[in-house]
């Protein structure tokens, strides 16, 4: 397969990227510069702007692009480029697939499980509505932007990342330095729900809906078994060997992520019904087996 990325360097996109290229596929990389070789096409999310002519021969493109919603405070200006960042990348790459002359098969959209907003104890799956605020809004109008693709015919996929495990970025590549040092413990009430992935499960996934022709439309990256936060911590502990004495209370967060704190404290027990339907199978489905898969030796080192 020939497959376009944009969000390359990002925690996912050097993920899919290397696995892909391991199995002997080609990918390009959507770079914000003068593409240096063939390897790259040239965009510019904000402009709107695609070296279309760079995507010809795709079998298919996936869209990771998109400004970090962790590690900055939510400032207006920060919501707006959080927003913008998605809605306009996404809109350029629709129209840009859509003006080929052969599109590629499928467009993958990233998209994240803020769509549903608080759920609670509720579990939700590809069928619930968007929730309400800033997150569910970013989501909703996100995925609206590919509707060029979609209208045009391509098979368009919304994945739906939650809390990826990873060393590299995210959540846990915050929490890992904490806990060894064991200083960790659960946040607030330690009662909300995470839907945690794995970072191979969630490339996995990728790779499975680049290549399931009947999957469409949202689809759910997440682990089988959404568990609490204080059930991370547990498992936390567990596999770093570590106490796990110091809840963080809910005001010392709000103190000092603002807003931002409402989705850390929040509860969202998200579910892949999709994925687990198309066949899918997870390798590290467990909230100890991902962390554990995340502290193992890169192959090779």
């Amino acid at each position: 397969m020939r497959i376009a990325i944009s969000g390359s360097s990002g925690l996912i996109g050097t993920a899919l990227m290397r696995s892909l290229r391991a199995d002997g596929h080609e990918v390009v990389r959507l770079v914000r510069r003068p593409a240096r070789s063939a390897a790259e096409v040239e965009w510019d999310p904000v402009r709107q702007y695609v070296d279309t002519a760079g995507l010809a021969g795709c079998d298919g493109v996936v869209n990771l692009a998109g400004a970090s919603i962790a590690g900055h405070r939510w400032t207006e200006e920060y919501r707006r480029e959080i927003r913008e960042s998605r809605v306009l990348g996404t809109a350029a790459l629709a129209e840009a697939v859509t003006a080929l002359e052969t599109p590629p098969a499928v467009l993958v959209c990233g998209s994240a499980i803020g769509y549903y907003g608080e759920t609670g104890e509720r579990a939700v799956d590809e069928s619930a509505p968007p929730g309400e605020g800033f997150l569910p809004d970013v989501c909703v109008a996100w995925e609206e932007a590919a509707a060029p693709a979609e209208e045009a015919g391509i098979r368009t996929v919304y994945a739906r990342t939650g809390l990826v495990v990873a060393r590299e970025g995210g959540a846990w590549q915050r929490l890992f330095p904490l806990f060894r040092a064991g200083l960790g413990g659960r946040l607030g009430d330690g009662r909300q729900y995470w839907s945690f992935v794995a970072l191979h499960d969630e490339v996995a996934a990728l790779r499975h809906i680049l290549e399931t022709e009947s999957l469409a439309g949202p689809v759910n990256l997440t682990a089988p078994a959404p568990v609490t936060n204080r059930e991370v911590t547990a498992a936390m502990g567990r596999v770093l060997r570590r106490p796990t004495p110091l809840p963080v209370p809910a005001f010392a967060l709000r103190a000092v992520l603002g807003e931002m704190a409402g989705d850390v404290l929040g509860s969202q027990r998200v579910v892949p019904s999709r994925l687990l339907e198309s066949g899918f199978s997870f390798a590290f489905p467990g909230i100890d087996e991902a962390i554990g898969a995340a502290l193992a030796p890169a192959p090779g080192a």
